[in-house]
């Protein structure tokens, strides 16, 4: 895989209550990726951004949700996370704090 694939594969990070609970028990973090991005894909990837030791990668495929717009009807894109378990002794810190 190409150095410049695996940096547009990860989308962004995603940071809500489940998530942050997530990576304090089970040292476990979500990503948005791309549609098509295959789980070695994104274990390379985040590898690759933060410099850690990927130990499992999990997808769910979103679908999008049905949404009315005024009278008219519409549909959120779908989208994919990926949810990646790091090897002990590794960790992603988000808030950046010095």
């Amino acid at each position: 895989m190409s150095k410049e694939r695996l940096m547009n594969i990860l989308l962004s990070p995603i940071v809500s209550e489940k998530s942050t609970i997530a990576a304090d028990k089970a040292n476990q973090f979500a990503f948005k990726v791309v549609t098509d991005a295959s789980k070695p894909e994104i274990a390379q990837a985040v590898e690759l951004m933060f410099e850690v030791k990927v130990d499992h990668v999990r997808t769910i495929n979103m679908r999008g949700k049905q949404k009315r717009f005024g009278g008219s009807l519409g549909k959120r894109s779908s989208w994919k996370k990926a949810y990646v378990r790091l090897q002990e002794g590794y960790d992603i810190d988000f808030a950046g704090g010095a």
